[in-house]
């Protein structure tokens, strides 16, 4: 990590933290809804649904932020084909990378000096971090902020929920099976605790749909994500079928819903994507 990273990150003396703080407030409320991309379970894919769905909310003309606290595998970039690209300062404020019109993003993994880089920290430096990502980059006015955290109820989604602001809520991202179902029932606890409005339950991986026949085939089993919807009693987004495509689009840098429009898996992205704009109606 460069020096001037790790100097952004050090503690700050009490002048500096109060205003650090009235400018976090500001911007966050420059933002209309702020949506917090959530798992109890890694490797249920939720940087793919986080990237996926910003990307949808600016093709849909919604000027969107993407804001990746993944301080310890921050995946963003290399999703969105940004890993060499660096995050620059205008004199006031850190401005995030833009992609296309729509879109502005930000993550730790702009301010490693590579990408083999670890970044060994407690939760205080990650806290004060994630706290700088929110009051000092250069947002603007959006209508969306989407935060991808890293999976778990811990230190990240814990500090986003606590400084965001209202008015914000939680996408969470399951897959069908028991084990991954159970994790993510306490992540719908874990927003209830935080006070934090669950917008919906995602079920990603949800069958596989042959890209040659068309035929639908339930690898993990399905309908897992409804059914705890339900017993919970928040809304269910839609199920997200696995596409080889959504793979190697994340591999490749190519955004999925860009440049595979008229799949099932877009499609289903496209469902989800209006029913989050539907909730804030």
């Amino acid at each position: 990590m460069t020096e001037k990273t790790r100097q952004q990150t050090r503690p700050r003396d009490d002048s500096e933290r109060q205003m650090q703080e009235s400018q976090r407030e500001k911007r966050m409320q420059e933002i209309g809804f702020k949506l917090l991309v959530l798992s109890g379970k890694g490797g249920v894919g939720k940087s793919t649904v986080a990237a996926n769905m910003a990307l949808s909310l600016a093709l849909q003309g919604k000027t969107v932020g993407l804001l990746d606290v993944d301080v310890h595998g921050p995946s963003i970039p290399q999703m969105l084909g940004l890993e060499d690209r660096e995050v620059r300062s205008d004199g006031h404020a850190m401005v995030p990378v833009n992609v296309g019109d729509n879109l502005k993003v930000m993550s730790m993994g702009f301010m490693l000096a590579s990408k083999d880089e670890p970044v060994v920290w407690r939760g205080p430096m990650k806290y004060n971090a994630i706290r700088q990502f929110l009051g000092e980059v250069a947002w603007g006015r959006l209508d969306y902020l989407v935060v991808d955290s890293p999976p778990g109820t811990g230190d990240e989604p814990l500090t986003v929920a606590q400084l965001v602001g209202s008015p914000a809520g939680a996408v969470i991202v399951t897959t069908p099976q028991d084990l991954a179902i159970s994790d993510v029932r306490r992540c719908v606890s874990f927003c209830r605790a935080v006070s934090l409005p669950v917008v919906g339950i995602v079920e990603n991986m949800s069958g596989y749909v042959c890209p040659k026949c068309g035929e639908k085939v339930d690898l993990f089993k399905t309908g897992g994500g409804r059914t705890l919807a339900s017993e919970m009693g928040v809304p269910f987004l839609g199920r997200i079928p696995i596409d080889p495509e959504i793979v190697s689009s994340g591999d490749a840098g190519a955004p999925f819903v860009c440049a595979s429009a008229e799949t099932p898996g877009a499609k289903a992205f496209d469902s989800m994507v209006r029913a989050v704009v539907a909730y804030r109606a």
